[in-house]
């Protein structure tokens, strides 16, 4: 379906990221680094004892590997992967929003609030963002776009693709 409301040629809005405590400079990653990271998408309820095993250093080794890649924003935080479906939430879609330039800060801060929000990206190309929610029934998914984000004075059109099925494509567990 799509919901339009005014003609406003897309262009990319140049804002910087997030403000917040600035994170140290990056430092690269070895392939011990890699291969934590990878394990702990698997699994993020991984030991220290099982991780060090599994990439062959020492508990304090891999300890402070772990520390180093949280305190420098690589890991950002573990997390359950959810069934939507099983968890009352089998109405998925993408909704793609046509923004006013420059607003995408002030947009971002209410698509945080939206109920059933998962991820949201500011894009280039024919649209501005990409708005992927989670919600329990198609009625619940109007509510969302044809009142929650039409009432958001920065969102000039919306287009918005069902989602039938879905996989995610992390490393299992």
């Amino acid at each position: 379906m799509v919901e339009r409301r005014g003609d406003v040629a897309s262009e990319q809005m140049a804002e910087g990221p997030d403000t917040g405590p600035p994170l140290p400079p990056p430092r690269p990653l070895d392939s011990i680094d890699e291969d934590i990271l990878r394990m702990l998408q698997a699994d993020g309820r991984a030991s220290i004892r099982s991780v060090a095993e599994q990439v062959h250093v020492s508990r304090a080794n891999a300890y402070a590997r772990i520390n180093r890649l949280i305190e420098d924003g690589v890991i950002r935080g573990f997390g359950a992967r959810v069934d939507h479906e099983r968890a009352g939430q089998g109405t998925s879609a993408y909704i793609t929003l046509t923004i006013v330039q420059n607003s995408w800060r002030t947009v971002r801060e209410q698509l945080r609030r939206l109920p059933g929000a998962s991820h949201i990206a500011l894009v280039g190309g024919d649209f501005d963002v990409l708005l992927l929610v989670h919600t329990p029934d198609n009625r619940a998914l109007r509510e969302v776009v044809l009142t929650r984000l039409q009432a958001i004075p920065e969102v000039l059109s919306t287009r918005t693709l069902l989602v039938f099925e879905e996989e995610d494509l992390e490393p299992q567990g």
